[in-house]
């Protein structure tokens, strides 16, 4: 397997792939960031925005592609993670609601379009998707369809994988507000955890370790992937960075948020310390380790097949 692959990455090193203002130097430096930690591949990911700045940013990521090899070969694709989101209080996360949209194939082709073929992964809320259009739309297309920033019912949910999708976007954030006990999104996901490819942020701030470990033990090692979702701050000292078209304080921790409130905004972790908390606290061998860092993330994005069943002897 040639390195780690994560298919969350905002940013890293410096560089805000989130930004309109992002260099060809600084999508280097990252991309070389990157390989030094053992990253074989990445899926650059561009947030919530208007259509016309996710159109701008990708565009400008694709111009950095064609002419560093690099970089083509680090940004394997792109995360478009929004605008199609929830605004219920609590999915947009770090998200700006304003920006946020129902789900429609006329903006959805203009975004695909822009990616130049590298659009890779759609996260979406199936719920603000009318008639899953958008999410067969993206599914006939080959890309990935995830839930995220979203609330659907277990039957919004199960329609939408009928309709293509089959991923759900770092579980147990951007959720709602207030989440009943027992009926909720988290719960719906990981009931339906056959069909669905189920990724988490395992930095002990997304989701404590112990709750990480009881979501592992049912969405089990084969249909989890994990990822860091990390921002322009990752590899870089506490501090307040520019992120998107808005701001990020960092504190002593690492911990990142929107100034002023409780929403995290991505984190600063790296791969390799993903490997060493999936080993450290959940107690994972290595092999386990390589399917949800590695293998799994792949996958997931169709950039590697399942291998073939083995045949009875």
């Amino acid at each position: 397997m040639a390195g780690d692959f994560d298919i969350q990455v905002n940013g890293y090193a410096g560089a805000d792939f989130c930004s309109r203002s992002l260099t060809l130097e600084q999508c280097r430096r990252a991309c070389d960031e990157l390989a030094a930690d053992g990253v074989g591949g990445i899926l650059a990911t561009v947030i919530t925005d208007s259509i016309e700045g996710i159109c701008d940013k990708l565009t400008r990521l694709v111009a950095y592609r064609d002419r560093d090899p690099m970089i083509a070969r680090m940004i394997a694709g792109f995360h478009v993670e929004g605008p199609f989101l929830s605004r219920k209080p609590g999915c947009p996360g770090a998200h700006d609601p304003a920006q946020i949209m129902p789900a429609n194939v006329d903006d959805a082709t203009r975004i695909v379009t822009a990616g130049g073929g590298l659009v890779r992964l759609v996260t979406l809320a199936p719920e603000c998707d009318a008639g899953l259009a958008t999410t067969s739309f993206l599914a006939r297309q080959g890309i990935t369809v995830s839930a995220g920033h979203c609330d659907p019912s277990l039957d919004e949910l199960e329609a939408a994988i009928d309709a293509g999708l089959s991923m759900v976007t770092h579980l147990g954030n951007g959720c709602a507000l207030d989440l009943l006990r027992h009926d909720n999104f988290i719960q719906r996901s990981l009931f339906l955890h056959e069909r669905l490819w189920i990724c988490y942020i395992p930095d002990g701030a997304h989701i404590p370790f112990f709750a990480l470990a009881n979501y592992l033990a049912i969405s089990g090692i084969d249909r989890t992937v994990m990822v860091t979702d990390a921002i322009v701050a990752a590899k870089l000292p506490p501090g307040r960075y520019g992120y998107g078209e808005g701001e990020v304080e960092v504190d002593a921790a690492g911990v990142a948020r929107r100034p002023g409130v409780r929403n995290l905004a991505g984190s600063t972790i790296s791969m390799g310390q993903v490997r060493e908390n999936l080993r450290q606290h959940l107690g994972l061998d290595d092999a386990a380790i390589e399917r949800l860092v590695a293998v799994n993330p792949r996958r997931a994005v169709g950039l590697e097949a399942d291998p073939p069943a083995t045949a009875c002897q």
